[in-house]
């Protein structure tokens, strides 16, 4: 199979490079070792100023983001990220599971969220589907009404809810473990 034919598979939006910002190094290689194998250009940055640089210089077509960082936590990277480039999209993959960290990371922007250890192709599966998400998102219509619009966010045992945006503020249960959720008033 070519790379092409493989990329094409993974995602139906371009994704090439992918920044991987992660400082404990074996998961770091691991990782790029495998998005290489999956025929994706990784790059690695080890803290908050090589991920910020590297972003800058060659802004990636997705990253990948772990929360427990030196000098600069992965909130506080995502949240610069996307003030610089919101249409990059962010999956945090991380091994923080809980809600509040969810929550937070919603807030600063991550397009999704990952609990280490993770399975493979769940990763790359949500590669595919984040990265169709913010791109269908940026190239929607303007004049697309409202409630046609989708706000995507995670319930705390990790299932990724999508819901219309006129739903927001509303409550529903989640369709995984029955919790009752509150849709956010935002992306």
């Amino acid at each position: 199979m070519a790379i092409n034919e493989i990329s094409s598979e993974l995602t139906s939006s371009i994704v090439n490079r992918i920044l991987v910002v992660e400082d404990e190094q074996d998961t770091a290689f691991f990782l790029k070792t495998l998005l290489e194998e999956h025929a994706f250009h990784a790059t690695v940055a080890k803290d908050g100023g090589q991920a910020h640089s590297s972003f800058s210089m060659h802004k990636p077509d997705f990253v990948i983001l772990d929360l427990i960082m030196p000098q600069e936590s992965g909130f506080e990277i995502c949240e610069r990220m996307k003030q610089q480039a919101s249409e990059v999209p962010i999956l945090i993959l991380t091994a923080i599971d809980s809600p509040e960290s969810r929550q937070l990371a919603n807030r600063v922007g991550a397009d999704g969220y990952l609990v280490k250890p993770f399975d493979i192709d769940e990763l790359l599966e949500l590669i595919k589907e984040i990265s169709d998400d913010v791109w269908e998102h940026a190239h929607s219509e303007p004049t697309a009404s409202t409630a046609e619009k989708h706000l995507h966010f995670f319930c705390s045992c990790g299932k990724r809810i999508k819901v219309k945006v006129k739903h927001r503020g509303r409550t529903l249960t989640c369709p995984t473990c029955s919790e009752a959720l509150i849709v956010p008033l935002h992306d």
